[in-house]
């Protein structure tokens, strides 16, 4: 079963598109004004109000945007957004572009008064919903704060839009586990999701959770909040003894398909405070994150 939308082009592809097949050139059927503009006036440009993250989070970090924009904004136009969403037109209001990938950016931009946004026209990004909604949530998912409970929103709105986990697993470039995994969240009690989204709840043991039926979720962790550090749920912690390195380098050799793999297989064998180290090592490792 394909994808609604047609045929699929990863995003990179779509966002480092140029020269004459451009999308910020247009095309005969969707036609983009010639030379658009490399920024507008922010009463321009609005947030994409499909996006599935709607808590933009912290940004205090993106307060130097007033002085310099490190990294333009993806938009799409109006008439390309509209042919994907017709019903969303009173929401756009007389704004010209409809920012993708950056919503953090315009927000900060119009929170600390820079009087407009960089950007670059891609829409080819507005070829399918599929793409659209795959663009906002690999942007969101790569970066830190994106609550988890719109996560697991956004991925069940990208199975529904697809038509399957396996496709939209594909569309995302992730596991069908991973996809699983979100979308097990969503099966929660709310008064769990609450406590999952204040960080009350860890995701490891949510999961487990999401497995109980709804009626005794609730009582099952509060049960288990009673017994000894590490029994999460209820059960008695496994003696696991030392980490099989077989296990996690066989994990290792599929992480480039299945990184949920070697997430699996670590998290069988650290308990939490070793998880969370293992975290903080690896984040400071990783390149500051742009604007």
């Amino acid at each position: 079963m394909a994808a609604r939308g047609g045929t699929r082009r990863s995003l990179t592809e779509l966002v480092d598109a140029v020269g004459d097949k451009s999308p910020i050139d247009g095309d005969a059927t969707n036609p983009v004004p010639a030379g658009p503009p490399t920024s507008a006036p922010l009463d321009e440009l609005i947030a994409n109000p499909r996006n599935p993250r709607e808590d933009l989070g912290d940004l205090s970090e993106l307060e130097s945007i007033v002085k310099i924009q490190l990294q333009p904004a993806l938009v799409v136009t109006r008439t390309a957004y509209l042919g994907l969403y017709p019903d969303d037109e009173p929401r756009l209001g007389a704004a010209r572009w409809v920012v993708i990938n950056g919503c953090r950016r315009l927000a900060a931009a119009r929170h600390y008064g820079r009087p407009d946004l960089e950007f670059v026209v891609k829409d080819e990004v507005a070829a399918s919903r599929v793409i659209l909604l795959s663009a906002a949530i690999t942007e969101n998912v790569a970066r830190q704060g994106f609550d988890v409970i719109e996560e697991a929103r956004a991925i069940e709105s990208m199975v529904a839009e697809c038509g399957s986990a396996e496709i939209a697993a594909r569309e995302l470039d992730r596991s069908e586990g991973w996809v699983s995994q979100r979308r097990a969240l969503l099966k929660l009690a709310p008064e769990l999701q609450a406590a999952l989204r204040r960080g009350d709840l860890a995701v490891r043991v949510a999961r487990t959770l999401a497995k109980v039926p709804l009626e005794a979720q609730v009582e099952k962790w509060l049960a288990s909040r009673d017994k000894p550090a590490g029994d999460s749920v209820g059960h008695k912690p496994k003696d696991r003894g030392p980490a099989d390195p077989s296990q996690i380098a066989k994990a290792l050799k599929k992480f480039g398909a299945e990184p949920d793999t070697l997430a699996e297989a670590i998290t069988d064998y650290l308990d939490t405070d070793q998880l969370r180290k293992l975290v903080d090592s690896l984040t400071a490792t990783l390149p500051p994150t742009p604007e």
